[in-house]
């Protein structure tokens, strides 16, 4: 696997009593509070969080938050590979950004772009309203839609840009991740684990 030298991704799938399940650089390890794998400790496990620490440094993980990155500084968002745990429901929600500010991403494949409520739209900043006015049609019949342009969407240290989004005015738990983002890459689902491969 092609990673920066030092550079880990870890995100939290879940715990099982003072266990963490944890996927680290891609792959899934269950680990007690004191064991580590590549170089990942794991201090503490509570109810929907791990405490993990590499190199000195700690970071809180969140169940079902986004990708830490741990290692020498923040990527650029040049990564090539998402790793998705599903959740209950088996659905693949993740944490990641649109244009910098952070949101929650549930996986789509039935939706035609990437799209958010008017207001996560306005929580983010995005000038929607300037956008190309249309209609989409939902499982609630045609509803009126702003087409817009995201410079930027990143998942883990995998940031991708460019991306065509609708906004609706109905309120949506998560921002979904439609196939204007996931058209971009190879799609390949094991089980509970959802991998998507730069083109």
């Amino acid at each position: 696997m092609s990673l920066a030298a030092g550079a880990q991704t870890v995100s939290l799938s879940g715990s099982m009593g003072d266990k963490a399940l944890l996927v680290i650089n891609g792959t899934p390890r269950t680990l007690a509070a004191g064991a580590s794998f590549q170089n990942v400790k794991v201090i503490s496990v509570a109810a929907g969080e791990a405490v993990v620490e590499m190199d000195g440094k700690r970071s809180t993980l969140t169940l079902g938050g986004a990708q830490v990155n741990l290692g020498r500084g923040d990527s650029e968002g040049s990564g090539s590979r998402i790793v998705l745990t599903a959740g209950s429901g088996g659905h693949f929600v993740t944490g990641g950004s649109i244009n910098g500010r952070a949101v929650s991403f549930m996986v789509d494949t039935g939706a035609t772009m990437v799209a958010m409520s008017e207001s996560d739209a306005e929580r983010i900043g995005l000038k929607y309203k300037s956008g190309e006015r249309g209609l989409a049609n939902t499982a609630n019949g045609q509803v009126p839609v702003y087409r817009v342009n995201l410079n930027t969407v990143r998942v883990g240290d995998v940031q991708v840009y460019n991306v065509d989004a609708l906004v609706v005015p109905m309120p949506m738990p998560n921002v979904l991740l439609g196939n204007s983002f996931l058209t971009r890459f190879q799609m390949k689902r094991e089980n509970d684990v959802l991998t998507l491969e730069r083109r």
